[in-house]
Order: C-alpha cells, then structure tokens, then sequence
C-alpha cells in the first residue's frame, strides 16, 4: 500500500490553475482566473451537506505581501488604485482615532461589478489580507461561496446553510458570487434566496467587528440586487468595478501561462495567438470569459500539442515546449 501511495504522490501534471477567480497559487500572477485552494473549514464539513460542499471555498493567507500581488496583478490599474485608496482611508482614520479626532462610520463590506474572469475572486482575497494588515480582521481568510451554499432546497433549511457559511468566514472575508441570483429578476414569487439575504444581514449586524462581506457580479445585475432591499442599500456603498481585459493583456496572461507551465510558442503561433485574441475581444459579447477564456485556450493547446505529438516515439526539449500555429488553431476552433 505505501508503494501504491508512493507512486500516486509522485505521478506529475502540467499545473493549471482552476477557477474567480484568479490564483492562489504562487504570487496571485493569475489575475482574471478564479483558482481555488480550498480547505474545509474545521467542523463545518459535519454540518453542511454536499451541495454546499461543492459551492464552497476557503482560501487562507498566504505569506506574501498582499500590497506586493496587487500591483504585479495584470492590468485592472482602476481596482489597485481603489484598493490603495481604500487601504489608506482607513490607515489616516485609524491615526485620527489614536489622536482623538472625529472618524466617520465605515464600512468594509465591497460590491465588485464586472464580467465573468476579471480577477474578481483574486482581488477579493487580497483586500481579507490588506484588511488583516490593516488589523480589521484577525485571520484574513476568505470563503468563497454563491447561491448554491446559501439557499437550501427545503423550507427552514436555508438560515442554518447561511449562518453555517458566515461562521466559517468569521473573522475573514465572506465573498459570495453572483450575489444578484439570490433576488429572482422579476420579484416575484417566493424564494429562499430572500431568507438567505435576511440572515446575512442579521450576521452582518450582529458580528460587524468580525465578518466582512464582498458581493461581486454583473454590473446591472448588481444595481438591480442592492436596490431590492434597504439593509443592502445601507451595507454596502463601496463599489470597485473590474473592466475587461484589453487583448493586450489577455495575451499577457496566455505568456504568464506558459511561463508558469514551461511552455513556448512559435513566432507565427505567437502573431496568430495576437490576431486571434483581437478579434476575440472585438466580437465579444456579454458573457466574454475574459482571462477564463484566455485559459481555457491555453488547456485546449497544450491538449492538441499532445495529440500532435503522440504519434512521435522522440522527443527534444524543444518539441515538448513548444506550441504551434497548428495548435492554437484548433484550441481557439
């Protein structure tokens, strides 16, 4: 059995980060991809079935600088210069306080607006550890969840799945995505996403030294969720939105990921790779995937390296690394 395990631990893969958002990882360069490293909390795995299971993440700080990943993030200048404003708000309170001058009431809680794979989820996790510098919160942790960790199926359940979550995000961020689908878009009818929200207000009152609540989604959509109660309204007043990736940074991201991967592309594959990225932002629509779309191509071309390769018994350095026209053709097709 340990040779068994021996070998299993040892078996290699090409790392791709997986999904909100951006990585957690090795120094948050995977802006606009929404990776998880996730850990149950624990005891909450007792007390949470598995649906909730499979929407939920929990992502512990890291060592780095969190000031540090921010600005190597790629492009979303307008999100670090609302971060560090934000940052150095309440660094000058907190200095006005020590001095006994007046400080206006704040609120930590953030909403994040903007299209799907701009680097949401990964700033999220940065602003819990900028907040646990800044000595906000005591963990700086983040546990990532949508309305599928927070609705149940059946009438009474839906306060415990709610209250279970926001226990385990004490202290740390609470980052729930597309917070808007907890309000169904006509209004009517009845739905447990309501209850969701009145518990979450109810927490965010009672433990408002220890619980911060970052809600991100589609920009009307957004608009449309925190005009549809007053306890939103009065909670959150704090918006960053996150634009679209320019084609110039999407192709950044794609080298990022064969930097990190170990991969090259030829100099044709390279322009081809620029044209194609181009058009792929001027034919974009609403649910463009932004930097999840440049990865999702970049998995589907080291997949076609290797059908291309397979039928070849040697290989050089050069041919395992390296991506071709051929490739990215079919990745992007």
């Amino acid at each position: 059995m340990a040779i068994i395990i021996f070998i299993v631990l040892a078996i290699v893969t090409v790392y791709i980060p997986d999904d909100e958002e951006n990585a957690d990882k090795e120094k948050n360069e995977l802006v606009g991809t929404d990776t998880v490293n996730g850990i149950m909390p624990i005891g909450l795995d007792d007390r949470l079935p598995k649906d909730t299971k499979e929407h939920l993440v929990v992502s512990q700080p890291l060592e780095e600088n969190p000031y540090d990943e921010l600005n190597e993030l790629i492009g979303l200048e307008s999100v670090k210069e609302e971060v560090i404003t934000l940052a150095n708000f309440v660094k000058v309170q907190q200095q006005r306080k020590e001095q006994g001058l007046k400080t206006p009431k704040m609120s930590y809680h953030l909403v994040f607006t903007g299209s799907p794979g701009t680097g949401k989820t990964t700033v999220a996790r940065i602003v819990a550890r900028i907040y646990k510098d800044l000595g906000i919160l005591k963990k700086g942790h983040t546990v990532e969840t949508d309305r599928s960790g927070l609705v149940a199926e059946y009438m009474g359940q839906t306060a415990i799945k709610t209250n279970a979550i926001v226990d385990s995000a004490l202290n740390g961020v609470l980052f729930i995505d597309e917070a808007y689908s907890l309000v169904p878009e006509d209004g009517k009818g009845h739905d447990y996403g309501q209850e969701a929200i009145s518990t979450l207000l109810k927490r965010m009152e009672d433990d408002r030294d220890k619980l911060v609540v970052i809600i991100a989604g589609y920009t009307n959509e957004m608009k449309r969720f925190i005009d549809s109660n007053p306890g939103l309204q009065s909670r959150f007043n704090r918006y960053i939105n996150f634009p679209d990736y320019t084609p110039e940074e999407l192709r950044d991201i794609f080298k990022m990921y064969l930097r990190k991967n170990q991969y090259t592309v030829s100099a044709d594959a390279e322009h081809y790779l620029t044209v194609r990225l181009d058009s792929a932002v001027r034919h974009k629509d609403k649910n463009f995937g932004n930097a999840r779309y440049v990865r999702n191509v970049f998995e589907k071309a080291i997949s076609q390296q290797a059908n291309r390769l397979a039928t070849m018994k040697n290989y050089t350095k050069e041919q395992l690394s390296e991506l071709t026209v051929s490739d990215l053709s079919k990745a992007f097709n």
